[in-house]
């Protein structure tokens, strides 16, 4: 797939995610389809190339500390960051563009959590999500 991002242009592959290792969670009774991250390398690589599909519309971090930085190096579409502790929304960062530049001129996005979840930027303010909302989270994660 070609992309155009700040007027340069990049040749990227496109990860597709397999029906199998998605999960449904919900926020204000809107469901959304999660690829589950739980290895260092997945949290890692995060929605590097990635793009969502009709097989899942966001990315959930199963993160070990209570808190963490994320950033959009090599993402191709805008990202909704959300922190979540205890099924609780404690930090949105909106519609947060991707970084092609050499990563130390990258963003950093931090939160305190023990999830962060990654949606389409934009997600969060069309569907009146903020921060304060709970988060239905299977416990099975």
């Amino acid at each position: 797939m070609v992309i155009n991002i700040y007027g340069k242009v990049k040749v990227v592959k496109i990860f597709i995610m397999d029906k199998k290792s998605v999960k449904k969670i919900y926020i204000n009774n809107i469901p959304i389809k999660c690829e589950l991250c739980h290895k260092p390398e997945d949290i890692k690589n995060g929605m590097m190339y990635k793009t969502f599909n009709e097989n899942f519309n966001g990315m959930l971090f199963k993160l070990n500390d209570n808190h963490g930085c994320f950033w959009t190096k090599n993402c191709v579409i805008p990202l909704d960051i959300i922190f979540i502790d205890d099924n609780k929304i404690t930090k949105i960062h909106h519609n947060c563009e991707p970084c092609i530049n050499d990563p130390s001129y990258c963003n950093r996005y931090c939160g305190l959590g023990n999830y962060v979840l990654e949606v389409d930027g934009g997600f969060c303010l069309k569907n009146k999500i903020s921060e304060g909302n709970t988060i239905n989270l299977d416990h099975h994660l």
